[in-house]
């Protein structure tokens, strides 16, 4: 069944026909998206070396191609599928630190992810050469390592990791059976959750650091004596002590629970609404096809992975990014390990932005900052819910001709007993954690940041299709993605591809299925000269993929 698709008013692509071979996900993908902006497809499996190729054509004759390799750039003959590129590119070693081997992700990950990167090239590339042919490359390989660009760069960091990276973390089981998640984004709660169900004091304080790293790090060894103090009670009293305390919780919904809707009925990956304000001035700007965002501003005001990620993406393709951060600027910029003086996760997300210090609490930096959005093309941000209307700084508010982009948990859910909109609890609620994990193994939430960082890449690519409405329309557009969307994807479009022709992707002894040998050290992607053309060093000194495409 054909997953549903966003909302688009008047698609930008009604007349243009595009033929996209390929039976893995990323053929998908760009199937589900181009349909989805007015293009007519067509094309189907035609057995070859690419995972995906794609020929735009537009209604004035413009023409697109897209090829979309297994390796590309990458030298290795074994990257001929999914499950080589999960073992060779470091996906296996980082989705199996939780169980202290490598193991492969039952769906097809990077294949989704390149379908995603390579639409944001493609689209991107229509707003730069009007009436001149492009062509878009990409890779699966390159996508895998996007996906885990944070961890390579703490690979490769001067100094080692602040938090041990062996085997443990969530999810926990209750007495009655029932496998849950947690969440707390503040020690506190973390601390009086465990306080009330009896928990050794020292074992709750050393526990806080790793799990709270855990979204850079892949892993959370925990005591043991947390995991029996959960296996003590019910579901139903841990519940309530978390109710009490403000920890958050949530069982892991199997992926065919009534309560957990079919991929093709859940929100669409993202939404693009016109803004009721006056059209803008038209801005003019330079756009080499090998850059196509220059002359775009983009103020980003994003924390962890989603935001950065993709106003990080939008950077690659030309844009001029600024961060928005607290007085004293953003925090993570000191999660060791480091390069230099700032975080190498950090750096990975986000090297080669300007920021700019706000205390968005004072009612004159607030001011200030409606200001730069004023002079901005774009406003991305990941705020809470409800945060941009209360700052005034919501798609209503903000001036002609802004493109507006909302990178969001839940947006637009239709769904109850909703936990608060990060990674592993999206995982959780959704029922992706169901499928993720080797068959035959209890179900989890892969630490693998699997939707943040998918999100990412769909809010750069909802931004690209902002800016092309934009510059069809010259008035103002509010642009939407979510992680229920990234995670929508994969149930979708990752599932039933890895399920069509060939069982999932277990690892195991140093091996791969079809004898792949596995990379078991992300810090040996740093020296093998296969990568040499892929991965290099930033001015940090701190190791830094190329971008994930190239445009000609």
């Amino acid at each position: 069944m054909e997953p549903a698709h966003a909302t688009i008013p008047d698609p930008l692509l009604t007349g243009a026909a595009a033929i996209v071979d390929g039976s893995g996900a990323a053929a998908e993908v760009l199937r589900g998206h181009l349909r989805a902006l007015g293009a007519t497809v067509t094309g189907g499996d035609r057995s070859g070396a690419a995972a995906a190729t794609a020929l735009l054509t537009l209604a004035d004759g413009t023409r697109r191609e897209l090829l979309v390799d297994w390796g590309g750039p990458i030298t290795d003959p074994a990257l001929t599928n999914e499950t080589a590129v999960q073992a060779i590119c470091g996906v296996m070693q980082v989705n199996g630190r939780r169980a202290g081997r490598p193991s492969g992700l039952s769906v097809d990950y990077c294949e989704t992810v390149a379908g995603t990167v390579a639409a944001t090239a493609l689209l991107a590339s229509l707003l730069t050469a009007p009436g001149e042919s492009a062509t878009v490359r990409t890779s699966v390989a390159e996508a895998a390592l996007l996906a885990i660009s944070q961890y390579l760069a703490a690979a490769g960091a001067d100094d080692p990791e602040a938090v041990s990276l062996a085997p443990g973390g969530p999810p926990f089981t209750s007495a009655d059976g029932i496998r849950f998640e947690i969440e707390s984004l503040q020690p506190e709660p973390w601390g009086a959750f465990w306080t009330a169900l009896g928990a050794d004091p020292k074992d709750l304080r050393r526990g806080w650091r790793p799990f709270q790293f855990r979204y850079a790090t892949a892993t959370a060894p925990l005591a043991e004596s947390l995991h029996e103090s959960t296996r003590a009670r019910t579901f139903t009293e841990l519940t309530a002590v978390a109710a009490r305390t403000g920890l958050h919780v949530c069982r892991l919904y199997g992926a065919d629970e009534p309560d957990t809707p079919a991929p093709d009925s859940l929100p669409t990956p993202w939404t693009v609404v016109p803004v009721p304000n006056s059209p803008a001035a038209s801005r003019s700007r330079e756009s080499p096809i090998a850059a196509p965002l220059t002359g775009i501003t983009v103020l980003e005001a994003g924390r962890r992975v989603q935001a950065p990620l993709a106003a990080h993406l939008l950077r690659l393709l030309g844009a001029d990014v600024t961060r928005i951060e607290p007085p004293g600027g953003d925090p993570l910029r000191e999660m060791p390990p480091y390069n230099g003086e700032v975080s190498s996760r950090w750096l990975a997300l986000n090297r080669h932005k300007a920021a700019v210090e706000f205390d968005i609490k004072a009612e004159a930096d607030r001011e200030l900052l409606r200001a730069m959005v004023a002079e901005s093309d774009v406003f991305l941000h990941n705020w809470a819910p409800g945060k941009a209307e209360q700052l005034q700084l919501s798609a209503d508010h903000l001036p002609p001709g802004t493109v507006y982009t909302y990178t969001s948990g839940w947006s637009g859910a239709d769904l109850d007993h909703l936990p608060p909109g990060t990674d592993f609890m999206v995982q959780a609620r959704t029922g992706l954690a169901d499928l993720v994990g080797p068959p035959g193994e209890p179900p989890a939430p892969s630490l693998m940041t699997l939707v943040d960082v998918l999100g990412g890449v769909l809010g750069a690519e909802a931004t690209v299709v902002g800016l092309l409405q934009r510059q069809r329309t010259g008035s103002g557009i509010a642009v939407e993605s979510s992680l229920l969307g990234a995670s929508n994807m994969l149930r979708g479009y990752g599932i039933r591809s890895a399920t069509a022709d060939r069982q999932p992707h277990p690892a195991g002894g140093g091996w791969a299925a079809g004898q792949v040998p596995v990379t078991t050290d992300l810090a040996d992607l740093l020296t093998d000269t296969r990568f040499a053309d892929v991965i290099g060093r930033d001015d940090a000194g701190c190791p830094a993929l190329n971008r994930p495409w190239s445009l000609s």
